[in-house]
């Protein structure tokens, strides 16, 4: 098994589809795809599980938390805001590159239509 795993941008195989949860959706009606591409358990003790794939959006605005997750984002295409609660806005394009740390809480605008790459870290819970 190969070590490295390439991120395939235009995956052939289907998405996982889904919708912004009812308590999350703010304006809009984004849906959303999920290209899975890799999962693997981290060595280190503090992050348990690493995912990583290709993540589509529709327009809307949705009510971002993260938890304790981890979340490194690549945009290929599209445009979105990010607001965080007591903070700054931030907009996003193709090319753009960005972390949302844990505890982040805040506003997910998508602008256009946002294909993303993303790798997450999640914590082990016990």
């Amino acid at each position: 098994m190969s070590l490295i795993v390439p991120i395939d941008t235009a995956p052939e195989f289907a998405p996982r589809e889904d919708v912004a949860a009812p308590d999350r959706l703010i304006e809009g009606a984004p849906a959303f795809r999920t290209w899975a591409q890799d999962e693997a358990w981290a060595e280190a003790a503090q992050w348990g599980q690493i995912r990583t794939g290709v993540w589509e959006a529709t327009p809307g605005t949705t009510k971002s938390m993260k938890g304790e997750t981890f979340e490194f984002c690549h945009i290929l295409s599209g445009r979105v805001e990010i607001s965080e609660d007591g903070g700054g806005t931030f907009s996003f394009g193709a090319g753009d590159s960005f972390v949302m740390k844990p505890g982040f809480v805040g506003q997910w605008k998508t602008l256009e239509t946002l294909r993303k790459i993303y790798v997450t870290a999640t914590p082990v819970t016990e």
